[in-house]
C-alpha cells in the first residue's frame, strides 16, 4: 500500500514493526477524529465513511446523544461485572430488545462483548434446549475468528488458513446465490441432501444463518428460502438462529432483516450497530430456550459492559426519535435508484443486490461469463480513498463493493459519496 503521507507514513512503519501481518487493514490511513459520516486521518485528510467500522456506526460517528449517555455513566462507574453485582442499564436494555425483537412470545436478551461470542453462546444455548450435538451453517457465510465461528464460517481463504482442527459435529448447506447459479430450490435440496447423507436432523441442535450474507457479498436471503428453512427446522425441532451481526439495527430498512420474510427465528444474534462502536452483542430470543442453559453457564467478565449499555439505550432512544428506520427505507431507495443505474454505464457491475439500504456491487471482467474481477474492486476501493471515500469489499472472490452509509447520512453526503464510488470505478476501469 503506497503511502505518501508523512505521518500516516511513520505510523504505517509502526504497524507493520509492531502489529501482526494477521491483522489486515483495508486502508492504509490513520484516523484522528471521526464525526457523522466522516472521518479525517492524522495528516488532516477528510474523508466520507460508507465503511462504518463494518457496519458498526449505523448511527454515525460521535452522536451527541450517544456521547451525552457514555459520558454519565463514566461518571458513575465503568465496571462492576453483571454476574457480580448488576446494574440497571442492562437489564433496561435487555427489555427493550427482548420487545423489539420479532415473535408473539416470551424472550430474554443475554449480553456479551463481540459478534463471535454471540455466535458461540447462541449455538451452546441452542445444544441445552436440545440436548442435539450438530449444528448447520451455510457457504459463503461468516460467523467470527473463534474457533467455533472460524468452523460455522463457509470460507476458508482468509479466515480458516492452517488454524485447524476445527469444532466437530459442524455442517454446511449451500447459501443460494442466484447470480451465481444456485436457486433456492437447489439451495433447499442441498440442505435435504445434507440431512440425508452427512448428519441426521435428529442429531441437529440449529441451523445458522445470516438473513443477508455480510463477509459472503450481501447476498439477500429470499423470503421464499427463509419461510422454507423455518418450516424445515420447525418439523425437525431444530432451533433456527438469525445472525443478525451486521443486517440489525436498520441496517436494511427494518430493525432486523429477518423482519422482510415475516419469519420468526427462535433465536436472534446481534452486536455491530447495537452500540455505536462501543463493544456490546448478545443473543436475544425465545424465553424457555435462552433459559436452558443452568446458572453459570452464560455471562463473561466485561459482557454487556455499564458503558456499551449506556450507549445501546441511547442508540435506541436516536432509532425512535429521529425516525432511522423510515430514513433508512429512503436511504436504499436512493442507493438502489443510482447503482442500478450504473449497470448501463459499467458492463463490469454485474449485479446490485442486498435489501434496502444494505447494497453492493458485484463486479465481473466480462457481462456474459461472469468472471470474478478482484483486482477491479480493489483499484476502485483505492481510487475511491485518493478521492476521498472509504469503502470495503466482500464476496467469496473479493470482487464485491459493499456500501455502508450511515443512516444518518445527510443527502448531500449521500449523493457526493456516490458520486466519488461512480467516478473511480471509472478510473478504475480505464487503467485495467
Amino acid at each position: 500500500m503506497a503511502l505518501v503521507d508523512s505521518r500516516n507514513q511513520t505510523l504505517w512503519q509502526l504497524r507493520e514493526r509492531y502489529v501482526p501481518r494477521g491483522v489486515a487493514q483495508a486502508h492504509p490511513v490513520f484516523v484522528a477524529r471521526a464525526e457523522g459520516s466522516r472521518i479525517w486521518d492524522v495528516d488532516g485528510k477528510e474523508y466520507l465513511d460508507f465503511a462504518g467500522g463494518i457496519g458498526v456506526m449505523n448511527v454515525g460517528h460521535g452522536h451527541p446523544r450517544v456521547l451525552q449517555a457514555v459520558r454519565a455513566q463514566l461518571e458513575r462507574f465503568t465496571h462492576v461485572c453483571f454476574q457480580v453485582t448488576p446494574y440497571e442499564a442492562y437489564v433496561r436494555l435487555a427489555e427493550r430488545l427482548a420487545k423489539l425483537a420479532p415473535g408473539d412470545f416470551s424472550k430474554k436478551t443475554l449480553f456479551l462483548t463481540t459478534g463471535a461470542e454471540a455466535v458461540e453462546n447462541a449455538v451452546k444455548i441452542a445444544r441445552a434446549y436440545t440436548g442435539r450435538p450438530a449444528v448447520v451453517a451455510l457457504t459463503h457465510s461468516f460467523h467470527g475468528r473463534t474457533l467455533l465461528g472460524m468452523s460455522l464460517t463457509g470460507k476458508a481463504s482468509y479466515y480458516k488458513q492452517n488454524f485447524g482442527p476445527f469444532a466437530p459435529e459442524v455442517y454446511h448447506a449451500p447459501a443460494p446465490y442466484p447470480y451465481r447459479g444456485v436457486s433456492d430450490e437447489m439451495a433447499l435440496e442441498g440442505l435435504r441432501e445434507l440431512f440425508r447423507t452427512a448428519v441426521d436432523p435428529e442429531r441437529v441442535a440449529a441451523l445458522v444463518v445470516e438473513p443477508v450474507l455480510g463477509e459472503g457479498g450481501f447476498i439477500p436471503l429470499s423470503e421464499t428460502y427463509l419461510r422454507e428453512i423455518r418450516e424445515i427446522t420447525a418439523s425437525q425441532g431444530i432451533l433456527l438462529i438469525a445472525d443478525e451481526i451486521q443486517s440489525g439495527f436498520g441496517r436494511t430498512g427494518r430493525m432486523w432483516a429477518v423482519e422482510h420474510s415475516g419469519v420468526v427465528p427462535d433465536l436472534i444474534t446481534f452486536a455491530k450497530s447495537v452500540a455505536a462502536g462501543l463493544p456490546l452483542s448478545g443473543v436475544v430470543g425465545r424465553a424457555e430456550v435462552m433459559d436452558a442453559p443452568k446458572p453459570g453457564g452464560l455471562g463473561g467478565t466485561y459482557a454487556g459492559n455499564p458503558l456499551a449499555c449506556a450507549a445501546g439505550l441511547a442508540v435506541l432512544d436516536i432509532f425512535e426519535e429521529e425516525g432511522l428506520l423510515e430514513r433508512a427505507k429512503a436511504l436504499g431507495r436512493v442507493l438502489w435508484q443510482a447503482l442500478e443505474g450504473w449497470k448501463d454505464r459499467f458492463p463490469q457491475v454485474g449485479e446490485v443486490r442486498g435489501l434496502g439500504p444494505m447494497v453492493a456491487l458485484e463486479l465481473v471482467r466480462d457481462p456474459k461469463t461472469r468472471e470474478p474481477a478482484p483486482d477491479l474492486a480493489q483499484a476502485t476501493l483505492e481510487e475511491a480513498r485518493r478521492r476521498g471515500l472509504i469503502l470495503l469489499k466482500a464476496g467469496m472472490y473479493g470482487n464485491v463493493i459493499r456500501v455502508l452509509v450511515p443512516l444518518v447520512a445527510t443527502e448531500a453526503e449521500v449523493h457526493e459519496g456516490l458520486a466519488r464510488l461512480s467516478a473511480a470505478l471509472e478510473v478504475a476501469l480505464k487503467e485495467g
